[in-house]
């Protein structure tokens, strides 16, 4: 069992739930967070800290979103471990409340820094 980011992460990318996840398994896309599931020990800690509601047990996972657990699993390897918070992505606000937004999702992994 594992935690899936879903599409309300798309084009906000806020990193307040990298801050308190104990194994270090979200990794950063240009516009998109994910969590890869077979490093996630179910914690938890991740949900309360997403402000849009982005992060859900897998067994829970919302229908509309089914896609994103195999999204997550697929991009976890190919994109950069993150660990730090870093600034949400500028025009987050705007994002938060857009859906759907799938479409929106770049695949190409984040730039290291």
């Amino acid at each position: 069992m594992t935690f899936v980011v879903a599409e309300p992460c798309i084009r906000c990318k806020h990193t307040d739930c990298v801050d308190v996840c104990p194994v270090d398994c979200f990794y950063e896309g240009v516009n998109f967070l994910v969590i890869d599931p077979d490093e996630c020990i179910r914690c938890g800690a991740c949900v309360p800290e997403c402000p849009v509601e982005a992060i859900y047990p897998d067994d829970e996972l919302p229908d509309k979103w089914s896609e994103y657990l195999e999204i997550n699993a697929r991009l976890a390897p190919a994109w950069p471990v993150i660990t730090v918070v870093q600034a949400s992505l500028p025009d987050a606000d705007e994002w938060a409340a857009v859906s759907p937004k799938g479409s929106q999702l770049d695949p190409a992994p984040a730039e290291r820094r």
